[in-house]
């Protein structure tokens, strides 16, 4: 299924706000007039209570902020007015999304996963917390990976909450960064706070030493994204190493755990990998439930307060792109999983890839909404993904606004690989962006470029969505499959949709793109891990890859636009308008290839990061010399 990619008439607002560096201080603005959502499911335009708890700003994830005093007709006289330096905490990878509550800015830097308290009137550390080291910390995996904190208030009380790369759940004072008294208990290590901290580890059933967590050989765990606070209850998700570097078959599964948030006692725990008698169990066929694992929630977490739920997007199982060791669907794998806050118990759910091997995991917080259908408010849910598909629910049911089918995919040429034979194609939405490849798809501005981006593809099998990964030495004769999208989307996680409460119309910003992975014998990946997990090897596992094909003369492979953001009415399901993604880079404008023709705005192929206002999308791009800039378009066109 391909979207007509039909630009409607467009204007940016400004787009000469140059941001480097200044992201904490323009998401101060924003937070400082972001819905106040603790107790609130969606954010609306006439609350006056106003800050910005999660990620998403709300526990809907919406990303909307009723700005009243930032107009279109004062956006572009905006300036900087202070930035914030994390490089004393060796911060580098920028993923942290700040949070306002209380009136400080709250976020975590460097591979410490400091948690920094910060005035959003000057910019000011207020203070810091560093947790003590660990072994657990030393082999994380994902150590600069925090994407911000959690909140809640507890008897008045404002804390902050946040999950370490050793994997531990410490509650802070939000006034004082002080652990709160009577959370957690002790943990048996020099240099942990007495009270503050509840070690996760101890609720997933496997063993364990506090020190050095669990023997790799059993396998590994640990968090990116902060927990969610829902109702005096905190969920927590979590994460493995990443799947594209496994060769061994054996982890430990994700499961989803959720603690009282004023004292962290353990309240339940949510199987991803369903044991015996459990709803999914027979999704799992060679025994493989005993000993696999993943299938964590690295994405954040969305959450009905009214409705006590709490949505669960989850990744793929252990080792990206082979599964042959584990047939069967592999439920709850790259699904949405709504639970009970209270119990833990699954509410309902949807697979969105069956038996993923294309890295197709749940990328980012489903975003709650209320639509209308038939003349009727129905509360929905929606959830973007890599695949370029927005799979819309409603919220407390789980029956699909529109319907799924089934449709036939290719199959697997990879000896030992017993993958799926149908996968969801939802009817409406249309696809976002690109998906499969045809020669219709590649570059076109001039004959020569055309000829050459066929060439450079003649030597990968290309074809639909869902294409499977090629294995070395293939009977085709190819050096992989090249299938799209690629295994960064889509959607990711660096692109979250955002949405307006007010009108049902979901945001979603994608990038267009391939992704080709050579399997080998799984012996030689294993060489190259220095910290494997498991025992046993794979018998295909990725010997190298990531990345798609290069395209012609420094040129992308594809027509553009290479990244976009599309306008979904999800009351209707219908497409309202798409945009380019920032300016045409330099590197196309002034390509030598290129010379006197008019490419027109293809998108930077970075993806957006956006807020919804009253009257304005506004979204963080790169301008054509790859500058980061902040734009604003009228949302309605």
């Amino acid at each position: 299924m391909k979207s007509k990619l039909t630009t409607a008439g467009w204007k940016k607002i400004a787009a000469s706000l140059p941001m480097a560096g200044l992201t904490l201080g323009v998401l101060a603005v924003s937070g400082a007039f972001a819905q106040r959502a603790q107790d609130k499911t969606i954010a609306r335009a006439d609350d006056t209570t106003v800050e910005w708890q999660t990620l998403g700003g709300d526990l809907a994830h919406t990303r909307y902020a009723p700005l009243k005093q930032i107009t279109p007709e004062n956006f572009a006289t905006l300036k900087p007015v202070w930035t914030w330096d994390g490089a004393s905490y060796k911060a580098s990878s920028g993923r942290s999304t700040p949070s306002y509550m209380g009136g400080k800015l709250f976020t975590v830097a460097g591979e410490r996963r400091h948690v920094v308290a910060i005035d959003p009137a000057t910019g000011e550390t207020l203070w810091s917390y560093r947790e003590p080291n660990t072994g657990r910390y030393e082999y994380s995996m994902r150590k600069d990976y925090g994407k911000g904190v959690g909140y809640g208030e507890i008897n008045g009380r404002r804390v902050v909450y946040i999950i370490s790369p050793a994997f531990f759940l410490t509650a802070l004072d939000a006034e004082t960064g002080a652990p709160v008294p009577g959370f957690g208990s002790p943990v048996p290590i020099k240099g942990f706070p007495k009270t503050g901290v509840v070690d996760l580890l101890k609720d997933l059933g496997h063993k364990y030493d506090p020190y050095n967590g669990i023997d790799l050989k059993k396998g590994y765990i640990t968090s990116s994204s902060p927990p969610i606070v829902v109702n005096g209850v905190i969920v927590v998700g979590n994460s493995a190493e990443q799947g594209y570097n496994q060769s061994r078959i054996e982890n430990i599964p994700g499961d989803i755990l959720a603690y009282d948030a004023g004292t962290g006692k353990f309240l339940w725990k949510f199987n991803v990998i369903p044991k015996p008698g459990e709803f999914g169990h027979d999704t799992w066929e060679n025994d493989a439930w005993k000993w696999t694992g993943d299938i964590s929630s690295w994405a954040p977490l969305s959450a009905d307060a009214k409705n006590n739920l709490v949505y669960i997007p989850t990744n793929g199982a252990t080792v990206d792109f082979y599964g042959g060791f584990r047939p069967g669907n592999n439920l709850f794998s790259s699904s949405l999983i709504a639970l009970d806050l209270k119990t833990g118990v699954r509410k309902w759910h949807y697979q969105l890839v069956h038996h993923d091997i294309w890295n197709y995991d749940t990328p980012t917080a489903p975003v709650l909404l209320d639509v209308k259908q038939n003349g009727k408010t129905v509360p929905a849910v929606v959830q973007v993904t890599k695949q370029a598909f927005a799979y819309a629910f409603n919220r407390v049911t789980g029956e699909p606004l529109w319907p799924i089918f089934e449709k036939p995919v290719a199959a697997s040429k990879v000896p030992g690989e017993k993958m799926a034979t149908t996968q969801p194609f939802p009817t409406k939405p249309a696809a976002y962006d690109m998906q499969g490849l045809t020669h219709d798809d590649l570059i076109n501005f001039t004959p020569e470029l055309r000829e050459k981006a066929i060439k450079a593809v003649s030597d990968y099998e290309i074809g639909p969505l869902f294409l499977p990964p090629l294995h070395r030495d293939n009977n085709l004769g190819k050096k992989g499959s090249l299938w799209c999208p690629g295994d960064v989307g889509g959607v990711n996680i660096d692109g979250p949709a955002a949405a307006d409460p007010n009108t049902g119309i979901l945001y979603v910003t994608s990038r267009k793109g391939c992704s080709t992975r050579n399997l080998a014998p799984g012996a030689e990946r294993d060489k190259l891990e220095p910290k494997p997990t498991g025992t046993t090897i794979s018998q295909y596992a990725v010997l190298q890859g990531g990345g798609g094909v290069r395209g012609p003369d420094d040129l992308p492979l594809y027509k553009p636009p290479y990244s976009r953001i599309t306008a979904i009415d999800m009351n209707t399901g219908e497409h309202l308008w798409w945009i380019p993604v920032g300016e045409t880079p330099d590197r196309i404008k002034k390509n030598p290839k290129l010379q006197g023709i008019n490419v027109g705005d293809t998108g930077t192929g970075r993806v957006a990061t956006m807020t919804v206002t009253d009257t304005m999308l506004i979204y963080q791009g790169e301008a054509s010399d790859g500058t980061p800039h902040l734009f604003a378009v009228d949302k309605k066109t």
